[in-house]
């Protein structure tokens, strides 16, 4: 303590000796208990280590009391470097691409798909950028919401955070069923109901194993997803150049006849949303950012490296399926999120005259959407346990257990995956799950349109209070510009869904259609107005002087982390050409 102050090595020390005393009560526990005595003080509360410098809340404003609570979370950091990128990797390889693509395919083509997806994946490249850098900067519980709440305007936050969480909460058992209709490929006299139990209860378990259990096991499924795909793109050039049973050869035939394109500029737009479905979950990074072991080091190589291997999976794939599978199949024509037969995989090996790996096709399927599934109650459990430390859900929800679990979020998230037990009646299934999907059908746009803009007012802030960006652990490759070319496209993709929901394909405008596809929008709208009446503040923006840049930051010994990366530059120097392209973007 100097001239009465509290420095970072008093903060320092006060923390070691808080683990050190933790360690010893655990270790003393262990010896006076047994295995069972601690498996069930894990589920007790986590001990409430409070930091020297905390005020009472009563003190605070909503907006410190955001700042405060979200940079002090009991969430374990146990998540390594290979955990984050698999568990944005594997979120984002699933029913958007074994099966969205399908239909996907069918309403642009194979031109409409590619320019969908390309112009997409520049978006997403821009976006993951800002988040890399706040997320790097500001490792803290609830990462993008948080983000939208601390530099846009809380309103923003809350809007954000529960149009969130309804996306992935929806995402549970609508994994659970298309798991449970993936079974039925190999026979239809399987009970689905039996099979969605099963498969609930076996994503119940992983998601108590903690943060640590939970990510060796998405590591270990996004791993087979990964070679899956590889494995596909090596068969689809050798089916491609006429290596298949059927010794006939492809090329770009498709591309021909019948066309690159199937519904025109329209058909492209259309496209647009289901690959934003697609790449959603690159931005799960940003909520695994206090759970990361080592935020400065694993977190911009997790954002980096992502982002090209689904740039380089997605891509590989899309060019074979546009290759290998006619837009105007007519299998395609049903594609839906829980429709599996159409998968666009499944079409081409099957159009190949390859057998038995049609079987293997949907296995990797079967794996992928109980990957998501997984990841799906990650998303939900951490999103509903911010917005409980935000104070914009009931406190109780943000409840975290000894072993650093979210626990009420994760059983509250477990608990509706039960509703996919309705995969029995068809019907049901099929109105229920549109509905449900349409509340938050808007979601994956408006996160990353928030990301955007919160790295925007964050620069903005930082430049208003005379702070440089040398400070920065990590800074966006993209600059503010990027962010800005982020908002920007994004923005457009939900004026080209207005106009596909207003005047839908093959159709004329009607307000069931309407409102299916467009319905995450006043819903969004609704919260936001929501909690200005609640919280009687109709203030629109934080001004650059309100906003907090330094609550929650990582590395604040600016000269040390000067040293560190001028280190890390120096060494990178001396590496060759080709190694210095290479450490830059991946």
């Amino acid at each position: 303590m100097r001239n009465g102050k509290y420095t970072n090595e008093d903060q320092l020390k006060y923390e070691n000796s808080t683990t050190t005393n933790t360690s010893s009560s655990t270790t003393t526990t262990s010896e006076n208990h047994g295995i069972w005595q601690n498996f069930k003080d894990s589920f007790k509360p986590a001990l409430n280590n409070k930091n020297i410098n905390e005020q009472d809340d009563e003190s605070l404003t909503d907006l410190q009391k955001i700042n405060q609570n979200t940079s002090k979370t009991k969430l374990r950091k146990d998540l390594s470097s290979r955990h984050i990128q698999m568990i944005s990797l594997g979120s984002s390889i699933g029913t958007g691409l074994f099966v969205g693509t399908g239909g996907a395919l069918s309403q642009g083509g194979p031109g409409g798909i590619m320019i969908a997806w390309i112009l997409t994946a520049s978006a997403v490249f821009a976006t993951m950028q800002g988040l890399g850098e706040l997320c790097v900067t500001f490792p803290i519980s609830g990462g993008f919401n948080v983000y939208a709440s601390r530099f846009i305007e809380p309103s923003v936050g809350f809007a954000v955070g529960w149009n969130y969480f309804l996306q992935f909460y929806v995402l549970l058992p609508l994994e659970l069923v298309a798991a449970a209709i993936t079974i039925q490929y190999w026979s239809s006299n399987i009970n689905s109901d039996a099979f969605v139990i099963i498969f609930w209860f076996l994503i119940l378990i992983i998601t108590l194993l903690g943060v640590r259990g939970y990510g060796e096991v998405e590591f270990i499924l996004s791993t087979i997803k990964v070679l899956a795909v590889v494995g596909f793109i090596i068969l689809g050039i050798v089916l491609i150049s006429g290596g298949g049973p059927n010794k006939q050869f492809i090329g770009g035939k498709y591309w021909h006849n019948p066309g690159p394109f199937a519904n025109g500029f329209k058909g492209v737009a259309s496209n647009i949303v289901t690959a934003a479905f697609s790449y959603g979950g690159t931005e799960l990074v940003g909520l695994t950012a206090s759970e990361a072991s080592n935020a400065r080091k694993s977190l911009p190589k997790a954002i980096k490296q992502v982002f090209w291997r689904i740039i380089l999976f997605y891509f590989g794939s899309l060019v074979m399926i546009s290759c290998l599978v006619p837009y105007d199949d007519k299998r395609l024509m049903g594609s839906s999120s829980v429709d599996l037969v159409s998968s666009p995989f499944t079409i081409a090996i099957v159009n190949g005259g390859i057998k038995g790996l049609p079987s293997v096709i949907n296995a990797v399927i079967l794996i992928s959407v109980l990957s998501v599934g997984n990841s799906s109650v990650f998303a939900c459990s951490r999103t509903l346990n911010s917005l409980a430390e935000q104070g914009m859900a009931p406190k109780w929800m943000g409840y975290i257990d000894r072993a650093g679990r979210p626990l009420v979020a994760i059983i509250i998230t477990n608990l509706f995956g039960l509703f996919a037990l309705i995969a029995a009646n068809d019907n049901a299934q099929q109105a229920a799950f549109d509905w449900l999907l349409a509340l938050s059908g808007l979601s994956t746009i408006f996160t990353w349109l928030t990301i955007n803009l919160s790295h925007i007012r964050f620069r903005s802030a930082l430049k208003f209070q005379g702070r440089s960006l040398n400070e920065l652990p990590y800074v966006s490759q993209t600059g503010i510009w990027g962010s800005y070319y982020g908002l920007l496209l994004n923005f457009l993709f939900l004026i080209a869904q207005f106009w596909v929901a207003l005047f839908p394909l093959g159709g004329k405008p009607n307000a069931y259609d309407f409102f299916l596809s467009y319905l995450g929008f006043p819903v969004t709208l609704a919260f936001w107005i929501g909690y200005k009446i609640w919280k009687k503040s109709f203030k629109l923006y934080l001004k650059s002087n309100e906003i907090d840049i330094d609550s929650g930051r990582v590395d604040i010994d600016i000269d040390v982390l000067q040293q560190e990366l001028a280190e890390e530059k120096a060494k990178l120097a001396e590496k060759n050409l080709l190694i210095r392209f290479f450490k830059f973007w991946c």
